[in-house]
């Protein structure tokens, strides 16, 4: 190898030692668990980086600040991997990672009506002064989720119908109120990972209090004012209901079972 081919050489390996040195990856990985029969749109979020006035140009019918991911339903459990930049330039405008939503969508029954959503999401801040890590020493940081289905009627005939609600849960697997959803920094995000376990619980409930009461087989639909009444109340009338109407097409006198 001649002298002059070795100093290119040399200074093609330093070029690519500077470049990678210059430009560190500055990214995570977020991957969802999905159950069974359920589809996912994630879009990932980016807004100006702190302090810069620059903002992105409008464009018809593309949002430049805006990556979205479609996940299609599948018969098995599956689950979902992203790579995800926590910074990067649009149009000359320094972007930084916002959040990320969820829009999660699963199927209840056989027809093309029977499906349920819910939404979700996680924040992600700028990193702030004496702020404690949470990142495990792996490097994954697990969010447990958990969907259930609710139940109501709908219509003058009663029709069961359901809708789809997530939430966090607890350390000890217990469910809370606060729907599912996390925040981050995003220093202590960069090169890590998010791993969000997405759980349906087998038991159903019905979506709204004081319309249906629990026996050993199953729930009946409070009467209300009348058969005619679509909201009915129970209002401490636990011993007067209403059929309603499955959606096989059976008239039914209790959920699930049908029949006592």
């Amino acid at each position: 190898m001649t002298r002059r081919i070795l100093g290119v050489s040399l200074a093609l390996g330093m070029a690519g030692l500077w470049g990678c040195a210059a430009k560190p990856v500055d990214s995570f990985t977020l991957q969802v668990d999905l159950p069974p029969q359920f589809e996912l749109k994630t879009a990932a979020n980016y807004g100006p980086a702190t302090g810069e006035a620059c903002t992105l140009p409008r464009r018809r019918g593309k949002r430049p600040e805006r990556k979205v991911f479609f996940t299609d339903y599948k018969a098995a459990a599956s689950r979902v991997s992203y790579q995800l930049p926590l910074n990067e330039t649009v149009g000359g405008c320094p972007l930084v990672l916002r959040g990320v939503e969820f829009d999660f969508y699963a199927k209840w029954g056989t027809r093309d009506g029977d499906v349920g959503g819910d939404i979700a999401g996680i924040s992600i801040r700028d990193s702030l002064a004496g702020e404690i890590p949470r990142m495990p020493e792996s490097g994954i940081q697990e969010l447990l989720w958990q969907c259930q289905w609710l139940f109501r009627t709908v219509g003058p005939i009663h029709a069961l119908r359901k809708v789809l609600s997530c939430n966090s849960l607890g350390a000890s697997g217990q469910s809370r109120t606060t729907h599912a959803g996390g925040g981050f920094s995003r220093d202590e995000l960069r090169r890590k990972s998010i791993l969000i376990k997405l759980g349906l619980t087998n038991e159903e409930r019905p979506y709204m209090g004081d319309n249906w009461v629990r026996f050993p087989k199953g729930w009946k639909r409070c009467r209300g004012a009348s058969l005619e009444d679509q909201y009915a109340f129970c209002m401490g009338n636990t011993t007067d209901f209403k059929p309603f109407k499955m959606p096989d097409g059976r008239i039914c006198d209790i959920y699930p079972t049908c029949t006592e």
